[in-house]
């Protein structure tokens, strides 16, 4: 059993350093633990990237402690399930910064809930390194202590956008998204920015609620489209993705289907099958060993060592990344002090993640990193490309 479905089991609701610590050889160690808070949706609608990113914590903090810790002290997460409620992610926020040598928190995935902490994390002024809430317009509203371990929805939806129109040659599209939550809706206006720019047409436009289990209506307005669109662009989050997914191939819609990270959840083939074929989606590493570079093909084996199964999305990679990235800036500081983390992760250069490589700078606090596209070819996952977007929309 993984340590994530342990602590699913007794809640999360306590401290879990004994865990991480147990068998390493600091348990008994009379040093201070630096603690990093650790948020993820494990349960709830988020819950199928959440605990994979919880997993990818545990691994990063497990192999820090393995290794001696940091600054010869043991890390310890503080780990808490946001069940992917707002109002639970603020209080558990609001708990995490005031307790006793908490040096940063860290997690998260989604954008409406990253929300819910950053003000406080803000206002405590204590780091929140959300590792994959990919709104560029939140480090902009934070300035001084909420950072990105991932890229920005403009620059994914500009990455998918390009990736249509010149590399498949799609000249028109038809845009869906979600209206309920601030991912889907941003993803999809950047989407649509960015393709129009092209010189894409986008033939219509429809909305859907989070959760919605009949699609019919947006299927019938699609049909109904005098010119059918050589492609669909479908902002949705990775509990709805399957489902609409199916629903659209079982409705004839065969035509490529386009979307964001929220596509990264095995909910999707789990859910749709074979017929998620021709699916594209922007995600933040291809998680293959037989087409990755040496840093990811290390990541996929120790945490296929450590829980059983190979990563089950990039979401998993990220949490690890930002655990790194958080110990890093510890150590290049020599403080486990809030102001002083804050000011090392602004001077972070190259820093070699699993997802790619990071750079801050003072006010701005998003990498500028490259973007995976994945095509779902049956029901198997495929590299189609990385690439950096040439045109990206303003936040």
């Amino acid at each position: 059993m993984s340590l994530r479905l342990l602590i699913s089991k007794i809640c999360l609701a306590s401290v879990i350093g004994l865990l991480l610590l147990a068998g390493n050889g600091m348990a008994q160690s009379n040093k201070t633990a630096i603690r990093i808070g650790v948020i993820h949706n494990v349960t709830g609608s988020l819950g199928s990237i959440g605990g994979p990113s919880l997993d990818g914590a545990l691994l990063a903090a497990k192999q820090l402690n393995d290794r001696g810790g940091v600054l010869g002290r043991p890390v310890e997460l503080v780990v808490r399930d946001g069940h992917s409620d707002p109002a639970v992610i603020a209080a558990i926020t609001r708990e995490l910064v005031h307790m006793p040598h908490m040096a940063a928190i860290t997690g998260l995935n989604d954008t409406e809930m990253a929300l819910a902490a950053a003000p406080i994390a803000e206002k405590a002024r204590m780091v929140f390194l959300t590792s994959g809430a990919t709104s560029p317009k939140v480090p902009l509203q934070f300035p001084r202590f909420y950072f990105m371990a991932c890229f920005g929805d403009n620059t994914q939806a500009a990455a998918g956008a390009e990736y249509a129109f010149g590399a498949l040659g799609l000249k028109t599209a038809w845009l869906l998204f979600d209206e309920t939550t601030d991912f889907t809706v941003l993803l999809a206006g950047y989407f649509k920015k960015r393709y129009t720019a092209l010189g894409g047409q986008i033939l219509g436009e429809d909305t859907y609620g989070g959760g919605d289990p009949d699609f019919s209506k947006q299927i019938a307005r699609v049909r109904a489209l005098a010119t059918p669109p050589e492609m669909l662009y479908i902002s949705a989050g990775p509990d709805d993705i399957g489902r609409l997914v199916e629903q659209m191939r079982k409705a004839g819609i065969d035509q490529p289907i386009f979307g964001g990270d929220g596509y990264d959840t095995p909910l999707l083939v789990e859910t749709a099958g074979v017929a998620a074929h021709d699916t594209y989606f922007t995600t933040h590493a291809f998680l293959d060993p037989s087409q990755a570079p040496p840093v990811v093909q290390q990541f996929i084996a120790d945490y296929e060592t450590e829980y059983g199964v190979p990563p089950e999305t990039a979401f998993a990679a990220l949490a690890y990344d930002a655990v790194m990235l958080i110990a890093s800036a510890i150590e290049r500081a020599d403080s486990a002090k809030q102001k002083d983390i804050a000011g090392a992760l602004e001077r972070t250069g190259d820093f070699p993640g699993v997802t790619g490589s990071i750079n801050f700078a003072p006010a701005v606090h998003i990498p500028d990193k490259e973007v995976t596209i994945v095509h779902i070819v049956g029901d198997e996952r495929t590299l189609a490309a990385i690439i950096q977007p040439q045109g990206v929309p303003a936040p």
